[in-house]
């Protein structure tokens, strides 16, 4: 139906107006002088814009679509649903202070040069003017706010006003004619934040605990549901996850009693992870070290056929401050909608000043050598970095996909890419090692995911749980239950998506080499696995 066409286009244009930092990370810059307006006025005709895209994208039939516009059909009515039900159901502009951080929202416009710095400057003058209104309605609309967010938000927010106050005026030195225009709306928006830390630390100096940050089942299965685009059911990736527990634990065992000898059980697994474990980077050196792995994946990569490389450009630094508490280190590539020749930052965060030297050690001995470079694989070689390199080089007739990305996918693509580089070799049996415990760590992941949030698992259980079936620093495991708490369904969606994504990979038809197929998997944007499937024909 050709219908189709002009109709996702509208609707895609309506999301990315109605959200302009999801345009702005897409990589669409006409709205970079704007950030998200989340009052209840706004949110109603968000939620009437949604409802009328479902509406529309209800009255057609993809039965008689190509297969590339059946998939991209699916992918949006997804995304509009999953919209509805993020705002009408979950709510959580309405208890969750980190949805009103602007940060990343100014950081984008700082760190990408997508575009001359007085063209920035004028989108940054324009975001900060907006931040104290933005902050007196995130004051007006926060209501009873989990304790573990107000805590998270503090941190988060002070790396927001660190940036205006440290990072803006660099790129006013570059355009010292913008400074009369954009320096009276930081100030403003430096006092503005000012008071929302006052309010927030009032919430916390008053002892009161806010809601209960886990979802509970109805609400977390219907996330669930959302988040993977799967037909399978919450208690079916419980069950998965516990028996992938077991295998990877059995795989473990004998891994570390081939490494150091001994019987193949627990008590050898520590011993080899605690070996592994003594080599390891610091604060000073943990950013360096994650460059040299970088070096030896991309090698490993084109020496094995894994995959094509792609020449893009990647900047390897630390992890700003308005973006730490919740992981050690991320991939943010340029959004698919982007034309400028920008990089992709592969971050990592050292430890907090204020962090004891003994826990200061305990996170580089989860974090050692053998360690990060597997999290360089997962982050960037042939992960994250590459693969949403090629992502981006996917045309349709729509944009539907350059927005429908798929987290399961992801995600999913960079667990199999781990296992793939350590069966191939690289890192020797170290990395293996390393490997299968992340693989262990995954699994937990999906565990712990479901049972804090449906079952109230306790702290103290999850923390045991980590450190003993998860072989996991106890640094490592605290960090892993704060997550749990702060982003439900997130954790999910590691192992899902590697179980899809590796039985895709296993699917490579008779003749086709395996870069090949890695190449075909990876040349359709960043679909759920199952429309991927599809598209691939197994």
């Amino acid at each position: 139906m050709p219908e189709f066409v002009p109709l996702a286009e509208g609707i895609v244009d309506a999301i990315l107006e109605s959200d302009p930092g999801l345009a702005t990370y897409a990589g669409d810059h006409r709205f970079d002088d704007r950030i998200p307006d989340l009052s209840p006025g706004a949110i109603a005709d968000r939620v009437t814009m949604l409802r009328d895209a479902a509406d529309a994208l209800a009255g057609i039939d993809p039965e008689v679509f190509d297969p590339e516009d059946q998939v991209d059909h699916a992918i949006l009515a997804a995304m509009v649903e999953r919209g509805l039900f993020e705002l009408t159901d979950v709510r959580e502009h309405e208890w969750n202070p980190l949805e009103h951080n602007p940060g990343p929202l100014l950081h984008a416009l700082i760190s990408r040069q997508f575009a001359p710095a007085d063209e920035r400057l004028a989108s940054l003058g324009g975001r900060l003017a907006a931040i104290p209104d933005a902050l007196a309605t995130a004051r007006a609309v926060l209501r009873d706010v989990p304790r573990i967010h107000a805590e998270t938000a503090v941190g988060q927010f002070a790396g927001t006003a660190a940036l205006i106050r440290d990072e803006l005026p660099a790129l006013l030195d570059k355009e010292p004619g913008m400074r009369s225009a954009v320096e009276p709306a930081a100030a403003a928006a430096l006092a503005a934040l000012s008071e929302f830390d006052g309010w927030l630390r009032t919430r916390l100096d008053s002892g009161e605990p806010g809601r209960d940050p886990r979802l509970g089942r109805p609400l977390w299965e219907a996330r669930l549901w959302h988040t993977l685009d799967t037909e399978l059911p919450a208690a079916e990736v419980l069950s998965r996850a516990r028996a992938n527990l077991a295998q990877v634990t059995d795989e473990l065992r004998e891994r570390a009693a081939e490494l150091l000898g001994g019987p193949a059980d627990d008590k050898t697994v520590r011993r080899a992870l605690d070996s592994l474990a003594a080599e390891h980077p610091g604060n000073a050196t943990i950013v360096d070290l994650a460059k040299v792995t970088m070096d030896e994946a991309t090698a490993f990569v084109r020496d094995h056929d894994v995959l094509t490389l792609l020449d893009d450009p990647l900047v390897i630094e630390e992890m700003p401050e308005f973006a730490r508490g919740v992981a050690v280190a991320y991939c943010d590539p340029p959004g698919p909608l982007e034309t400028a020749d920008v990089p992709t930052f592969y971050c990592i965060a050292p430890t907090p000043s204020d962090w004891s030297p003994e826990r200061v050690e305990s996170f580089y001995r989860e974090y050692n050598d053998h360690m990060i470079r597997n999290l360089t694989v997962h982050e960037a070689m042939p992960g994250h970095f590459l693969q949403i390199a090629h992502s981006r080089r996917f045309r349709a007739a729509t944009r539907v996909r350059a927005l429908g990305w798929s987290g399961p996918f992801v995600e999913g693509w960079a667990v199999y890419a781990e296992e793939l580089m350590a069966s191939l070799g690289f890192g020797g049996l170290p990395i293996r090692i390393q490997q299968l415990k992340m693989q262990l760590r995954m699994s937990l992941n999906a565990i712990i995911d479901q049972l804090v949030h449906c079952e109230a698992m306790p702290e103290s259980e999850a923390m045991s749980m980590m450190t003993g079936q998860g072989f996991q620093e106890e640094g490592e495991a605290a960090g892993k239950w704060r997550r749990a708490l702060l982003t439900s369904t997130q954790l999910s969606t590691y192992f899902v998506g590697y179980t899809e994504v590796a039985a895709i990979a296993a699917a490579r038809p008779f003749g086709a080499t395996p870069k090949a197929w890695h190449d075909a998997m990876l040349a359709h944007g960043s679909p759920p696995p199952r429309h991927l499937a599809t598209l691939l024909g197994v």
